[in-house]
């Protein structure tokens, strides 16, 4: 039983990394496609070369992840668990790709587990050890304090970037954004397979933990693989309609702005996945980067309405998906014996 439900795991941890650079790469190029510095193709092949390049140097982080992120039972409990997390983020991932929202995969996979682990103890099985101090270490501080960094800092660099150019013609302004927004967004794919790579690899080691499969000393090569591969064939599969929220819906932005924002996006990804090793949401900071440069220009561009619509979504996210892996771990409780 307990192979079957770790092949269950694999499955459901595959499908969540694909979903996540279908829904979550895209948008790292979003901006250049809107501001005419990429072209849709050639922006969708650069996420994903520098997505699974990220993604496979994030395994000797996802160790380290694996240890302080969350403990759970051993044997088929603590693989149900896994399951009805990674079920409750996936769907809920595929509802909020349909409705054009972008909204964070981690923050959707930490509330899976914190809900699946209390139906486990509902049913007398164990918890989840640690759940609490990630729901704030990874959901609640990480939603309340890197959107605000993302979106002042980007407001703030708009200042000196427009300062810096203003005896430039804007034609070639335009056009030097547009280079410098190419490699820019690269960066932050590459941030975004850093940041997202190390958690999927945790949980499939977490996986092998729970099945007696591993001491934990060492992350498998097939587990970067997998990982790096489903993250980037998500990328290449191209989820627009996150990124057109992004690039065209939420506000109006020029080629400079868009770079700024990319750039300090980049920059706020690779030091939290490698000086702090801090768990940081792609879509959050994009999202709230993009907003914050695109805020500060003279004309009002702002679609205010969708802008709550998406903070209203990033709430939710951690409490409905607790709610539906809660649901989907009493359903699959029979299963460990309990």
């Amino acid at each position: 039983m307990s192979l079957a439900l770790f092949a269950l795991v694999v499955l459901f941890a595959a499908a969540f990394a694909f979903l996540n650079g279908f829904r979550d790469a895209s948008s790292s190029v979003a901006l250049a496609v809107r501001t005419r510095a990429l072209t849709p193709t050639v922006a969708v092949l650069l996420a994903g070369v520098f997505n699974f390049i990220g993604a496979a140097l994030s395994a000797a982080m996802a160790l380290e992840v694996s240890r302080t992120w969350v403990a759970l039972p051993a044997g088929a409990n603590g693989l149900t668990i896994l399951i009805a997390g990674l079920l409750s983020a996936v769907l809920w991932g595929v509802y909020t790709w349909w409705r054009g929202i972008p909204s964070s995969s981690t923050h959707a996979l930490v509330g899976g587990l914190a809900g699946a682990g209390i139906a486990s103890v509902a049913v007398g099985g164990n918890s989840v050890g640690g759940a609490d101090q990630s729901l704030l270490f990874q959901v609640v501080l990480p939603l309340l304090i890197s959107p605000v960094i993302a979106f002042v800092g980007a407001y703030l660099l708009v200042w000196p970037a427009t300062w810096a150019a203003r005896y430039t013609p804007p034609g070639v302004v335009n056009s030097r954004s547009r280079r410098a927004q190419a490699i820019a967004a690269g960066a932050v794919a590459f941030g975004h397979g850093l940041q997202d790579g190390q958690r999927t690899s945790a949980v499939l080691i977490l996986a092998m933990l729970a099945a007696g499969l591993t001491d934990g000393g060492s992350t498998p090569a097939w587990v970067a693989l997998l990982t790096a591969a489903m993250l980037t064939a998500g990328t290449l599969a191209g989820g627009w309609r996150i990124s057109y929220t992004i690039g065209y819906r939420l506000v109006r932005i020029d080629p400079l702005r868009g770079f700024v924002a990319q750039l300090y996006s980049s920059v706020i990804l690779l030091v939290g996945a490698i000086g702090l090793h801090w768990p940081v949401s792609t879509t959050h900071t994009v999202t709230s980067a993009v907003l914050g440069a695109g805020t500060n220009q003279r004309y009002t561009g702002t679609n205010r309405r969708l802008v709550l619509r998406v903070l209203a979504f990033w709430a939710l996210t951690p409490l409905v998906t607790a709610a539906a892996a809660f649901v989907l771990e009493l359903a699959l409780s029979p299963l460990t014996g309990l």
